[in-house]
């Protein structure tokens, strides 16, 4: 592996500024400076990543109502005036759900596992565009989780209670167990919240003493890293592939719709549960991207997912790969 992953690891990966790391060859913000994906199926999206194979997997989508509160710091008018900024409806919002396959060294890897038989009849669709991709749940080596809201979770084990991928070994951040696996958090969460702790109850749970709890900053699998991301949730986590003179890093819910969180990145979202320090996580995350010229993923990005970060005014935009 050309890449410097020893001087990249004591950098710390999302920890200090962007200027701390390697230059990765590339053109830094441009888009189409890295090569282009193969689009499978219409759930499945295929791109290389030095000698690595990362697949897109869609989930499907959710579609909510937009109202005031949608985003914390900004008036409805404003989200509705970016809305039509970027051609999209003013009355709703349509929140879209990808996985990861990562296919490096022999192994593997998916990230963050959708939701399953849990969330909107319009979701749910990781297993069937996994067998689209030629993957079967029995070839799954190895899950990392980057947090523990349902959307990500709840397709690790069904309704009946059977784990979905029966061989992978599961990577969870050591902060988000010790947060929503505590029940003094879920005793004085408000009633609203108490909800988001039964998911990972059920899926972990009956597994705990198998679960590998990683500390953010540490490197999972030869040349695949977790990458601290705090504020979205107590322990939320992004993963950094690096293969060749390629990085591409897994961002999670860093910016849900990045029409508004990319474009306006001290926008906070109303799932954000550290909306401060989310905002500065997002704001590191996006200079990082560009000085970096990471090739990028969202889970809640539109499909495939796949892109680069470039600036755009006071703020940036998500260019996907195409």
């Amino acid at each position: 592996m050309s890449f410097p992953r020893r001087q990249f690891l004591r950098a710390g990966l999302g920890l200090t500024a962007a200027s701390s790391f390697p230059f990765v060859a590339g053109c830094a913000g441009l888009p189409g400076a890295a090569p282009s994906g193969t689009r499978v199926s219409e759930g499945v999206y295929r791109t290389r990543v030095g000698s690595a194979t990362v697949t897109a997997i869609a989930d499907g989508v959710a579609v909510r109502p937009l109202a005031d509160g949608f985003v914390r710091n900004a008036s409805l008018a404003q989200v509705q005036q970016a809305l039509r900024e970027a051609n999209l409806p003013t009355d709703k919002v349509t929140i879209p759900f990808t996985a990861f396959v990562v296919e490096l060294d022999g192994k593997r890897v998916l990230i963050d596992a959708g939701n399953g038989q849990f969330g909107a009849p319009t979701s749910g669709q990781v297993l069937s565009n996994l067998k689209a991709a030629g993957f079967a749940p029995e070839s799954i080596d190895h899950i990392v989780i980057s947090h523990f809201h349902g959307d990500h979770i709840n397709g690790l084990r069904g309704k009946d209670g059977q784990l979905v991928y029966p061989k992978a070994k599961i990577h969870v951040p050591a902060p988000e167990w010790d947060f929503w696996m505590s029940d003094a958090n879920m005793a004085k969460a408000p009633e609203a919240m108490k909800g988001f702790f039964q998911a990972p109850r059920r899926v972990f749970g009956p597994i705990a003493s198998q679960l590998d709890r990683f500390k953010p900053g540490a490197e999972l699998l030869p040349g695949l890293v977790s990458m601290e991301a705090f504020g979205h949730t107590p322990g939320h986590t992004a993963f950094a592939l690096m293969s060749g003179d390629r990085t591409w890093v897994f961002l999670a819910d860093f910016a849900n719709i990045p029409q508004l969180f990319v474009r306006n990145p001290d926008w906070a979202v109303a799932f954000d549960m550290d909306a401060e320090k989310a905002r500065q996580t997002r704001r590191r995350l996006l200079d990082q991207a560009i000085a970096q010229d990471w090739l990028v993923s969202g889970y809640h990005m539109p499909f495939p997912a796949v892109g680069r970060i470039a600036r755009r005014g006071a703020g940036y935009d998500f260019v996907p790969l195409g």
